[in-house]
């Protein structure tokens, strides 16, 4: 009856994370076409604004391991509707009191917002959820269906601005965000049909010593840096560089669009890979691919073909290693702390997240440019394939005939 229930169940807590990661992910993304208004409105370089999104970074990643411990221990469903309370609060704060102070107060509620209904809350509730043999699939259709936020919410905040203005777009997505605390009741399981534990059972304080000590987890956690610093560099600073070189804003908007909308497939590709090849090779192989394009991209001038294929370039590999990264944790310890394992690699996601973007707007209002910093991004993606390709990923057990 139990196994009954949650074969009925996980298919739709996966629609509910999709959705819940749609919103949170593809409103994220779109705080690169704030960059310009919102630092002019303040009389202020690209610095501040730049700062801004690196604390939410920050706190994104500061929070993820708490509210991921407080989703295994009192459910995923509870912490994700307070998540998308604060997220909506910040929204309406930044576009509500117009300051240094209500721009950075915001971004710290979407940090907090990102860290309790964000990706590693819907990936925990819905590898807990999913039958074993298609964890790894599911994760990549958690990640895949909400990639569709960012190809679908970018254009629209576009057009939001250009109709009503910054201040009314961010109203409108404050609003869009507000709505996920219905979504969020959809990661609910039902009382008594949670899935049989897998292997041991472990306290959170024997799974936090085993992490914490582990070779492989420890290169997986340095290995996710490049992932923050290359996402958040290019979301923040991508409209900016392509302005630079003569682009219309159309261009930007869609570029990045166009991220959401082939990492559609990239995404399910990779989660799809993660289940029947190593995981580390292919994870390994997305971080070099990365390195390759980000370098082939700043050696061609920019044009907006060059914009547009770059952008459904790294659409193909963007967050491929969200259902990779968290299937080599269940690997090493299973599922049942995965939020708060997650959570804790996410933090290192998170740093690099902060270098990105606060290091962008410093080295932009230093010189003028972003050639250093691309070229950083385009170096670190080799640093990451090294990194990832010494994990030592245990062989799957074969059963018994």
């Amino acid at each position: 009856m139990i196994l009954s229930t949650l074969r009925q169940r996980w298919f739709i807590i996966m629609l509910a994370g999709a959705t819940l990661v749609s919103a949170t992910l593809g409103i994220r993304q779109v705080f690169g076409l704030f960059l310009e208004p919102i630092s002019i409105e303040l009389d202020a370089g690209f610095q501040l604004f730049s700062l801004a999104i690196a604390v939410q970074n920050l706190v994104w990643g500061l929070s993820s391991p708490f509210f991921g411990a407080a989703a295994d221990r009192y459910g995923p469903w509870r912490v994700a509707a307070v998540g998308a309370l604060l997220y909506a609060g910040g929204l309406f704060l930044m576009a509500s009191f117009v300051s240094e102070t209500g721009v950075f107060i915001g971004q710290i509620l979407v940090g907090l917002g990102l860290g309790s209904a964000g990706i590693s809350i819907a990936i925990g509730a819905v590898a807990r959820a999913a039958p074993p043999e298609k964890r790894s699939l599911a994760m990549g259709l958690v990640t895949s269906f909400g990639s569709f936020g960012q190809f679908a919410l970018v254009p629209i905040t576009q057009i939001l601005m250009v109709n009503g203005g910054w201040q009314f777009a961010l109203v409108m997505l404050s609003a869009i965000m507000a709505s996920m605390v219905a979504v969020a009741i959809g990661l609910r399981t039902p009382a008594g049909s949670a899935r049989p534990v897998e292997g041991p059972v472990l306290t959170i304080g024997e799974t936090l010593h085993q992490a914490v000590n582990s070779r492989d987890y420890i290169l997986l956690t340095i290995g996710f840096f490049v992932c923050g610093l290359q996402l958040v560099f290019i979301t923040t600073h991508l409209p900016t560089y392509l302005h630079d070189a003569g682009l219309s804003t159309k261009i930007s908007s869609w570029a990045l669009a166009l991220i959401g909308l082939f990492n559609i497939i990239g995404a399910f590709v990779c989660g799809w890979l993660g289940g029947i090849v190593s995981k580390k090779k292919t994870l390994a192989t997305v971080y070099l691919l990365r390195g390759i394009i980000i370098a082939a991209f700043i050696v061609i001038p920019p044009t907006p073909v060059t914009a547009l294929l770059f952008g459904a370039a790294m659409g193909l590999l963007w967050l491929g290693t969200i259902p990779l990264t968290s299937g080599l944790i269940m690997v090493f310890f299973g599922p049942r702390y995965l939020s708060m394992l997650y959570g804790m690699v996410f933090l290192s996601h998170q740093i690099g997240s902060f270098v990105g973007a606060w290091l962008g707007g410093i080295w932009y209002d230093w010189f003028g440019n972003y050639e250093a910093m691309w070229w950083l991004n385009a170096a670190a993606g080799v640093f990451a394939f090294l990194v990832n390709w010494a994990i030592r990923e245990p062989r799957p057990t074969v059963a018994a005939a």
